[in-house]
């Protein structure tokens, strides 16, 4: 990483080795390090996963660190748990809705049309799949760790469905709302979903196949490395339709924190490097190299290279309606709770009431212990 290497020669001191980790395998692979004490003096943490390890007693307390600077970035929300800062926010991130426009205008829709309600994203999204047996309307996920649940917590959030209530006191994934959503999120899946894990769901968009899948920036970063000439645009992701109008969609809010352990002999050249990577101006560099449209940056945020694309500006307004998961060390057996509710509705014959309420039965039982 070439930031990195500009950061060793700003500080001839100090060596950097870089350890890669996936998505699939991250979690365990850092709680595997911290149990063994072999953990790295700067790790790079998911915003689900703050909360259990500071709790563990593994990550450093960063409030001090990041007081004077903090009101310059987004995201401390995700790094704060029992009133201590345990992380800084790098690069945030949210999931938009991509849309086919070829696919739509062959299924009838006028050139511009993007769907702004829940009635609107199944009709047409029906329509597509009207168009030929090898299209499809949707982009629907396989039973995929981390992801799953993702697809699913924007229409929750968006038909205004909670985790807990206000107090964090009970599980209310249950709820009147919730079961609408996952009613909806079913009837995508079952009337004209293509099914397939994301990388799958992706490749038959890129092809043509899909007119609407939900995605993150990196598929931006994708479709312009692999000069793809498909027709398509990025839209904010629809709410239910009420009272005559759309609320508007919520998506998932989540991120890349940078976080220090909590017994490194290494604390002031940790607090160096993480402060270096986080500074607005390399935000901006690894922002254009990966295609990431939501630095944490407040100055990063306002650079042009945002604001004359629209689609990066797409994700950017969809962060500002995004929410992110209740702040909770057990978040990570929560959210297996959540996937294990949709499997049951959309791969198996679970009602959406049966298999909500017997996740909010266990989620109760867990946070009980």
């Amino acid at each position: 990483m070439a930031i990195v290497q500009d950061f060793e020669r700003a500080n001839p001191g100090i060596k950097v080795s870089v350890t890669d980790l996936t998505w699939a395998n991250g979690h365990e692979k850092v709680a595997i390090a911290f149990a063994s004490g072999a953990a790295p003096d700067v790790v790079e943490l998911g915003s689900d996963w703050i909360a259990q390890f500071a709790t563990g007693g593994f990550l450093a307390d960063l409030s001090a660190d990041v007081a004077a600077d903090s009101g310059q970035y987004d995201g401390w929300g995700m790094a704060t748990w029992q009133d201590k800062v345990w992380a800084r926010p790098w690069i945030l991130g949210t999931r938009v809705l991509f849309v086919n426009r070829d696919l739509l205008r062959r299924a009838g829709y006028a050139d511009g049309y993007l769907p702004t309600n829940w009635g609107q994203l199944s009709e047409s999204a029906i329509a597509i799949k009207r168009l030929g047996r090898d299209i499809y309307g949707w982009g629907s996920n396989t039973a995929e760790k981390h992801r799953l649940y993702k697809k699913y917590l924007p229409f929750f959030w968006s038909g205004g469905a909670q985790v807990f209530t206000d107090d964090g006191r009970y599980c209310v994934v249950a709820s009147a709302q919730a079961i609408d959503a996952m009613n909806f999120y079913k009837l995508l899946h079952d009337s004209c979903g293509y099914v397939a894990d994301q990388r799958g769901i992706e490749d038959a968009f890129l092809d043509g196949k899909i007119g609407y899948i939900i995605s993150g920036d990196w598929l931006l970063k994708r479709i312009a490395n692999e000069k793809r000439t498909i027709d398509f645009v990025t839209t904010l992701i629809p709410g239910p339709a009420a009272g005559g109008f759309a609320f508007r969609g919520r998506s998932f809010l989540g991120g890349e924190f940078l976080a220090v352990n909590a017994v490194t002999k290494n604390r002031e050249a940790a607090s160096k490097l993480i402060a270096f990577l986080t500074s607005p101006e390399n935000q901006l560099r690894f922002c254009k190299a990966n295609r990431s449209a939501n630095p944490s940056a407040k100055a990063t945020q306002q650079d042009s290279y945002f604001a004359n694309d629209f689609n990066l500006q797409t994700f950017v307004s969809q962060a500002r309606l995004a929410l992110h998961p209740p702040v909770d060390p057990d978040w990570v057996s929560i959210e297996a709770e959540l996937e294990r509710a949709v499997e049951e509705v959309v791969f198996g014959s679970a009602k959406p009431a049966t298999a909500l309420h017997d996740a909010s039965v266990r989620i109760s039982a867990l946070k009980k212990k």
